[in-house]
């Protein structure tokens, strides 16, 4: 390969979340964070970048703009407007800044679940209503987890001003079909909503069967009512720089969104802005690369999982993030402290996600570091 994938990298070295939080025999596979390099063109970005020694205050240049309107051209079909960029320090903040910004105090923010644990805080955190709908399980085991627009209808009231919604969507990995995303536009328009569209896992489609289409694109009406949350630090790993953008179409909403930011959100990141023009400009072979990596691992998690007693997963379509129901596994009400405490292996709790019994498992790591952490789970879980 001409990427290397294989050589696993020694992440204590430095302070590191997803190394530190747990002792130094546990495998960590919980905050989605890849354990491989990133892309080649992206270091020798900030090496360059880092030579010039000033890092003051910087303006997104011409050049970055057009990065993402490309790549969003090139692999979408989606023509984003340069004057509908807004760049930003990251998309959990601006979950936060779109509610504070684009809704009334004590306004209804309805989002489905299980979902990414950020989504859930939202609402409390800006003094909104918190409102929820539950996803529909698979119907039969290994089956793909589904969009229930009944139960969604039914969580929205008169006071429901913001849906956030999760594309592809995190934890399940689902990549959300043309038509469910054709019936979301129709319900948000009948009840004259506005969209957080959070599609930070968009370049991570592992499943060849699969196209992510982004949610604004689908039309002018629904894209008016949209902020698109995107970044490359996800599928190139590069989060630790705090680089995002939203693409906000309407200008009313995008002033709406800009003016509130003003105070609450630091100026963009001169590393982020170097490294994020680098991925987007010359990342593709290298991303094409972690697709197929992150395709065999997601086969040998499948391999391991159908040896597990009580243990059933959807493969996901999308992240390097696998959904693992184990409420029939016999762990106790929490598997994820049970698998911790037995099998020396960290993964994320489904509580956190608003559905316990569940976790979520990080496979983007490299081979030798998976194999290891599924062996010693399958001490605990292995069928017989």
């Amino acid at each position: 390969m001409p990427f290397d994938f294989i050589t696993p990298l020694d992440r204590r070295q430095y302070p590191s979340q997803k190394w530190d939080r747990y002792a130094s025999d546990v495998m960590p596979l919980w905050i989605a964070d890849m354990d491989f390099s990133a892309p080649p063109a992206v270091t020798r970005a900030l090496a360059e970048r880092v030579a010039h020694p000033v890092y003051g205050y910087a303006k997104p240049s011409e050049g970055l703009d057009d990065s993402l309107c490309d790549w969003s051209r090139e692999h979408y079909g989606w023509e984003v407007p340069r004057d509908a960029i807004v760049w930003l320090p990251g998309v959990v903040p601006a979950l936060h800044l779109a509610s504070l910004a684009l809704t009334s105090p004590g306004a209804g923010v309805v989002t489905t679940t299980p979902i990414y644990p950020p989504f859930l805080k939202v609402a409390q955190k800006t003094g909104r209503l918190a409102q929820m709908a539950p996803l529909a399980e698979p119907e039969t085991q290994g089956g793909p987890w589904r969009l229930d627009l009944e139960a969604l209808e039914a969580a929205i009231t008169p006071e429901t001003e913001l849906l956030l919604w999760c594309h592809p969507h995190n934890p399940t990995g689902r990549v959300w079909r043309e038509e469910e995303l054709e019936a979301l536009a129709e319900l948000v328009e009948r009840h004259d909503l506005l969209v957080v569209s959070d599609e930070l896992h968009a370049d991570l489609v592992v499943d060849p069967t699969a196209r992510h289409i982004p949610l604004a694109s689908l039309n002018e009406r629904l894209a008016a009512r949209c902020v698109t949350l995107w970044a490359p630090s996800k599928t190139f790993n590069t989060a630790g720089l705090t680089f995002a953008c939203a693409v906000i179409t309407d200008p009313k909403l995008r002033a709406r969104f800009t003016g509130a930011a003003n105070g609450l959100m630091p100026d963009t990141n001169v590393l982020g802005m170097a490294a994020t023009e680098a991925a987007w400009r010359e990342g593709e072979p290298w991303r094409q690369e972690l697709l197929s990596v992150l395709r065999d691992n997601l086969d040998l998690l499948e391999s391991h999982v159908a040896r597990w007693d009580g243990v059933s997963m959807s493969r996901p379509q999308a992240t390097y993030l696998a959904w693992l129901d184990m409420r029939k596994a016999g762990l106790g009400e929490s598997p994820q402290q049970t698998l911790l405490e037995e099998c020396d292996v960290a993964l994320s709790d489904g509580a956190d996600f608003g559905w316990p019994g569940f976790v979520r498992l990080n496979y983007g790591t490299t081979r030798v570091q998976l194999e290891k952490a599924l062996q010693q789970m399958d001490e605990r879980l292995q069928k017989g």
